[in-house]
Parts: structure tokens; C-alpha cells; sequence
């Protein structure tokens, strides 16, 4: 029992400390990768292209139309007789037989109307493939802008980095400062210096403490902003406790037609050849199975003439008759027709001809735009590269730079301990150790910007490279 309790204390107290744990860099780039705004637009624009390739696949599939309408009818037919003359057996007049006659009431119709496209003279086909092509291209640019999400949240981990780094450096120069603020007050109690030297260190004091407020309201900014690219609370990024390293020699493994922009270039182009290709099929006859079936039904109607259908015989004292018909009900159901087909545009005002050229043009500026895609990135890859190359080798320089400038303080502090120069000579040294220490931090930071860079010139971002990832 006692043993329980122990585990329950231990595990009560334990799990805020896991619950509240720094983010390591992959849970930083997941999250931002998660809400990053240009790459959710674009995967939802993306989803267009899907439904245009879904509506393609569903081309072929019947329709069915049912159509129907009801309404009252009013109609009137007039007929006018031609002379008959076939003498000597008859001969009637024009206009014995003049009629009108009138039709009204209730009528209803239905249709249902069914098609499918049995062939489209290969279009569909072409088209098919253009939006094969064409996803796989924007497929391709998700990774540019996945890349350069890397780039922005390695770029702000990095800054964390220098900025924590800098509060180490000022935090050293604060312990040397304590012990060479005493040496100063034992000095000035001597005789040593002179009033005037104390106060100067005084003033590199208070510099320092601005230097301290500056470097407060820098972090509180970085992580602001990484708080905006992932949504992680700034409670656990004021956790991270990253460090800045050089990354090892980089050199371009891959050519610049790896970039995303060249290879989506590419299925553009191979896009727009099934585009010209789709349209050219406008001169192929197209091929459909229709079918359909009708209901036509006459309600509460009434059929009359107005003169007789029946003609008088005054002999026998016959007036004639009228046409006066009110029927219940006439209707027609099924009146089926079905078949086949086809379209056949043999001249349509060279419509189709331009579309294939629009279709061409299209293709020539996709293809102006990869030549120009490749010399601008093949500048980009030299520039790279040589920034990376002088980066690397600034790292070297401001290391030796900040070896004599630590050696230089030594000096400076023995001196000015045995009273053999004055306060102004080690505040200068202080402050050229701490620029150089500043300054080999921010060479490590530019270098491992140049290696980002150059990794992207040649689409082979590799961020393993650059920061444990489990």
C-alpha cells in the first residue's frame, strides 16, 4: 500500500513536468506544416483539379432526364377547300368545304429522356491524361512549399538559438564585469584609478543590462512567432534550450532539374501536348446512345367544328351536322423511340481550329517559362554554393578571431589588476570578446542559412541534416 502511494505521488507530480516538456524541432515543423496558411490553400485548390478528374471518369455514364408539364390547351385548325373540278362528274367549288376547327381543355405530357456517351472521338481520353498531368505538377509544387515551410520554422529555431546563445555570452561578460567591478572598487580604495576610470565601468554595467533588456524583448518577439507558425503555447517554447552548430561540408549531389519548379514545368508541358492533342479531336464524329419515352394525355376536352362535317341535304330537309365531341380522356403511353447517335461537326466556323491553337500557345509558354526556370536557377545553385563556401570559411576566421580576442582580455585584465593600464583598455577588450563571441555565433547562423539554401537550389533539403529528428 505504502508502495502504491509512493508510485501515485510520484507519477501525480511527474506528469505535469512530461505534460509540459520542451517541443523538439519535429513537433514544431509537424505543427507548422499543420497550419501553415499557403499550403492548406493550395492542397484546397488542389481539390478542384481531383474533381475535375472525377467528372472525366464520370463521363460515360448514362443521364437520365425526366421532364413533364400540364396546362390548359386552346387550338384552333382552319381548313380552306381547293376547287374540284373533275367535270363532268364533279365539280365543287373553293371554299364548299372551309372549316374551323377548335380543340381546348387540359393536356399533360412526361418525357424521360436517357443518354450515354459511347464515344467521344478520343477527347475524353486526352483530356484524361491533361489532368494526370496536371496533378502531378501541383503535387510537385506542394513540395516547394513544403520546403519552404522547413526554411521559416529552421530559420526562427535558429534565431531562438543565437538569441540564446547571446544571453550566454552576456551572462559571461556579466560574471567578468562582477569580478573586474571589484578589482576597480579595491583600486579606486587604493589610489589606483582614478574616479573617472571606476565610473567607466560603471557605464559598461548599465550596457550591459541594456543589452540584457534588448536581448528579453527579441526572444519575447521569436517566440511570439513561432507561437503563431505552430499554435504551440509559449510556455513550452520558453522550454527550448536550442544550439547553434556548423553542418558538415555541403556540396550539390542533384542537378537544378530536381527543383520543383523545373519538374512541374515538365508535367505542364506533357499536360498541355494531351490538351492540344484533346482538341485536335474536334473534326472525330462523337457517338451517343439515346433513349427515351413519352406520355401524352388529354383531359375533360372538347372537339368542335364550326360548320358541318355532315353535309346538309335540303332534298330529304337534312340541316347537316356539326363536329361537337367532348371525349373523357386521350392519351398516348408508350411512345418509345431508342438508338444511336452522332455528332459530326464538319465545319464549325473554325472554332475547334483555334482551340488547338490557344492549346498551342499555352504549351510555348509553359516551355518559354522552363527555359527561363532553368537559367535562373542555375545562377541560383553557383550563388549558393558560393555563400556557403564563404560562410564556412567566415566560421573559421571569427573562430580565431574570438581565440585572440579571449586572449587579448586575459592581458588586459592582468594589467589592469596590477595597476598597469587603465579601466577604458579592459572595458575595449571586454567589449571586442564579446562582439567576437557575437560574431562567430551569427557566422554559424548565416552558414547553416547558406547550407538551407543550397540544399533547396537543388531540391534535396535534407533537415536531418541540420537538427535531431527521432
Amino acid at each position: 500500500m505504502k508502495n502504491n502511494l509512493l508510485i501515485f505521488t510520484f507519477s501525480f507530480f511527474a506528469f505535469p513536468a512530461w505534460a509540459q516538456s520542451a517541443p523538439d524541432f519535429k513537433e514544431l515543423l509537424d505543427s507548422a506544416m499543420v497550419r501553415d496558411s499557403n499550403l492548406k490553400m493550395q492542397i484546397t485548390q488542389n481539390k478542384l483539379t481531383d474533381l475535375d478528374e472525377h467528372k472525366l471518369k464520370d463521363i460515360f455514364l448514362p443521364t437520365l432526364e425526366l421532364s413533364g408539364k400540364v396546362g390548359y390547351l386552346n387550338g384552333t385548325a382552319r381548313l380552306t377547300s381547293p376547287e374540284i373540278n373533275l367535270a363532268p362528274f364533279i365539280n365543287i367549288p373553293e371554299g364548299t368545304f372551309n372549316n374551323n376547327f377548335n380543340v381546348s381543355g387540359f393536356s399533360g405530357v412526361a418525357k424521360a429522356d436517357a443518354k450515354m456517351l459511347l464515344y467521344s472521338g478520343g477527347k475524353v481520353k486526352y483530356l484524361k491524361k491533361a489532368v494526370e498531368e496536371k496533378k502531378k505538377s501541383e503535387d510537385i509544387l506542394l513540395e516547394k512549399t513544403k520546403d519552404e515551410v522547413m526554411a521559416t520554422i529552421s530559420k526562427a529555431y535558429d534565431q531562438l538559438a543565437l538569441i540564446h546563445q547571446s544571453k550566454k555570452v552576456l551572462d559571461e561578460s556579466e560574471k567578468r564585469l562582477d569580478i573586474n567591478k571589484k578589482t576597480a572598487d579595491k583600486a579606486l580604495g587604493y589610489g589606483l584609478i582614478t574616479p573617472y576610470d571606476h565610473k567607466k565601468i560603471e557605464l559598461a554595467q548599465a550596457t550591459l543590462n541594456a543589452k540584457v533588456v534588448e536581448y528579453e524583448g527579441k526572444k519575447e518577439l521569436l517566440l511570439t512567432q513561432l507561437y503563431i507558425l505552430t499554435g504551440i503555447s509559449k510556455e513550452r517554447l520558453r522550454m527550448i534550450d536550442p544550439v547553434l552548430s556548423p553542418v558538415e561540408l555541403l556540396t550539390a549531389e542533384k542537378g537544378i532539374e530536381q527543383r520543383a519548379e523545373v519538374r512541374a514545368l515538365e508535367h505542364g508541358i506533357a499536360a498541355a501536348d494531351y490538351k492540344i492533342k484533346a482538341e485536335k479531336t474536334w473534326m472525330i464524329p462523337k457517338v451517343q446512345l439515346m433513349a427515351s419515352a413519352y406520355y401524352i394525355g388529354l383531359y375533360g376536352n372538347r372537339i368542335k367544328s364550326s360548320e358541318n362535317v355532315i353535309p346538309a341535304v335540303p332534298v330529304l330537309g337534312y340541316e347537316g351536322k356539326k363536329l361537337d365531341w367532348s371525349p373523357n380522356n386521350i392519351n398516348v403511353f408508350p411512345l418509345i423511340t431508342a438508338g444511336v447517335g452522332f455528332k459530326w461537326e464538319i465545319f464549325d466556323g473554325k472554332e475547334g481550329k483555334h482551340a488547338e491553337e490557344t492549346a498551342k500557345v499555352g504549351k510555348e509558354v509553359l516551355q518559354n517559362q522552363k527555359e527561363d526556370a532553368l537559367k535562373k536557377l542555375s545562377l541560383n545553385l553557383a550563388n549558393n554554393q558560393t555563400n556557403y563556401d564563404i560562410a564556412t570559411a567566415q566560421i573559421t576566421l571569427k573562430a580565431k578571431q574570438k581565440e585572440l580576442a579571449k586572449n587579448a582580455l586575459v592581458q588586459a585584465e592582468k594589467e589592469f589588476r596590477y595597476g598597469m593600464s587603465k579601466s577604458s583598455q579592459l572595458i575595449d577588450a571586454e567589449n571586442d570578446l564579446e562582439a567576437s563571441e557575437l560574431e562567430y555565433q551569427n557566422a554559424i547562423f548565416n552558414q547553416r542559412r547558406a547550407g538551407i539554401e543550397l540544399m533547396r537550389a537543388t531540391q534535396e533539403l535534407d533537415i536531418t541534416k541540420f537538427y535531431l529528428i527521432p
